[in-house]
């Protein structure tokens, strides 16, 4: 075992901590909801703007190409200027654009609107999880905290459509984007009574500008190929194009933080199994909560004949399971079990919930062919989600907080990102083949074609969460085994006395 320096006494904790979850959680919603409340307004605002269905989707994609490619950036200015000052920041910017956005005539001015949005919730995001992740250093509670901030990671997107669907039908459009500023209000009010102020110790940090312009350009790419193979499908130059850009800047990055004299991301944070493991579960998760979300919301609103509310409605008791989980998982059964236990049984939940969604038909009722597989999937990503974002920001130096929040959201948004291409992709190509050998095409036959374009993309989520299983089952380690602590010089920049002192707690 490598030798560590004496562990100074943990600060004790502040008698504010809970309120500052409050405030936290509630900066964390907002950004998680966006991703879904305004998809349910797209439709009013396209209307009311005069905008054509080629040009629909940039109101999504200008929001993840800021909000993905910065978020690296965002997580680190945070460690870098003051997790306060840059969590206001992020806030009060959010708020503005969002104002912005829901003024906006033209939609020229919606999208770069949106494209702000995106810029400030990438400082918001992995801010409030390294607030988070400060304030709570004794293990019990930071469980706790964890559980209620993956409840919301996972739930955010469902509580957007039924937000979405509220605020379309009983006021206007606009009002998806309005609602951000009193959100942000309250926010704003709480984090500056109640999220404490920490004083940096020892000498100011720089920032790696190579490694950020980098790594910046390489998720932009990212991100932006797999948008447009979404509308230009994968034959697309552009798409190939820059996703092959992005392999070489990423790897590029890769090679530069390994000599960089300040890295942007210390890959001593990456070296440890459960770490790893943790990201790739959020990734993972990601991108299978985005199928549920994209392709359960058109079976019930097109196949099912729903209006908005009733579509979100019908996703509360995915959202109750949710929380129950999440609550259960990581106040009673994540400390006895750990991750390699909790994380795979989570993943085969959402499995078998995704296997249950392809036997879906035109003639399905919503109980219990579709209540069943929904509550499963909040079961499993009450199971995954809060497990795996704690142990992805266990044990991580203080100054290097911000950055292991951002890979969270990071491997989230990248993970919705490539699920929402490829899921449509395979869907739209599955529909077109059953409509082709089922002529002519009459509106059953296109319904019908419909639905097994949504299957086919179910097979495919239950084939991410049966990998997702099988990595945490292998990758994790064992709850006794604790985190790994590498060489002498990885510790002293990756692991901080106190943080060393919580890890043996909960090893």
């Amino acid at each position: 075992m490598t030798s560590l320096p004496q562990a100074a006494p943990p600060a004790a904790p502040s008698s504010r901590r809970w309120w500052t979850l409050a405030v936290v959680a509630l900066a964390q919603l907002m950004v998680v909801l966006d991703a879904t409340v305004v998809n349910i307004a797209l439709p009013s605002a396209q209307a009311d703007l005069g905008f054509s269905d080629a040009d629909r989707q940039w109101v999504v994609t200008a929001y993840s190409l800021a909000f993905g490619s910065l978020l690296l950036l965002g997580g680190r200015l945070g460690d870098l200027v003051g997790r306060k000052r840059m969590f206001l920041i992020g806030l009060v910017g959010f708020a503005l654009a969002s104002a912005l956005g829901g003024a906006a005539q033209t939609f020229g001015l919606l999208v770069a609107a949106r494209a702000l949005q995106g810029v400030f919730g990438a400082m918001l995001a992995p801010t409030a999880l390294a607030v988070l992740t400060t304030t709570f250093t004794v293990p019990k509670e930071r469980a706790r905290a964890f559980g209620v901030f993956g409840a919301l990671a996972g739930a955010g997107g469902a509580i957007g459509l039924l937000l979405g669907g509220v605020l379309t039908q009983s006021l206007d459009w606009r009002w998806n984007l309005y609602i951000n500023d009193v959100i942000a209000v309250v926010a704003v009010v709480g984090a500056i009574a109640l999220v404490p102020n920490l004083q940096r110790t020892g000498p100011r940090p720089k920032l790696d500008v190579p490694g950020t312009l980098i790594v910046s350009a390489g998720l932009f790419g990212l991100v932006f190929g797999f948008s447009n193979a979404e509308s230009d499908g994968w034959g697309s130059p552009a798409t190939w194009g820059f996703l092959a850009a992005a392999g070489v800047l990423l790897v590029a990055f890769v090679a530069w933080q390994a000599r960089a004299a300040h890295p942007l991301l210390p890959l001593a944070i990456l070296r440890d199994r459960n770490r790893a493991a943790a990201y790739a579960s959020v990734l993972i998760a990601g991108s299978g909560m985005f199928g549920v979300f994209l392709f359960v919301t058109y079976y019930v609103q097109s196949t099912l004949g729903y209006s908005p509310i009733q579509t979100g409605v019908a996703f509360l008791p995915m959202i109750g399971m949710l929380v129950l989980a999440a609550q259960l998982g990581t106040n009673l059964l994540v400390p006895r079990l750990g991750p390699k236990v909790m994380v795979p049984i989570g993943m085969t939940l959402a499995l078998v919930a995704m296997v249950l969604l392809t036997r879906l038909d035109v003639h399905s009722a919503y109980a219990p062919d579709l209540l069943v597989p929904l509550m499963l999937i909040g079961a499993g990503m009450g199971t995954i989600m809060p497990a795996s974002m704690q142990t992805a920001t266990l044990g991580v130096d203080r100054r290097y907080a911000g950055v292991a929040g951002a890979l969270v959201n990071t491997s989230q948004q990248v993970g919705g990102s490539i699920s929402t291409a490829l899921l449509n992709t395979l869907a739209a190509t599955a529909a077109t083949d059953w409509v082709s050998g089922h002529l002519p095409p009459t509106r059953a036959v296109l319904a019908e074609a419909a639905v097994h374009g949504y299957a086919t993309a179910y097979w495919w989520c239950a084939a991410f969460f049966a990998g997702g299983a099988i990595l945490a089952a292998v990758v994790f380690r064992r709850r006794n085994q604790g985190l790994a602590l590498h060489t002498a010089h990885e510790v002293s920049h990756a692991v901080e006395p106190d943080t060393v002192q919580e890890a043996a707690v909960v090893a």
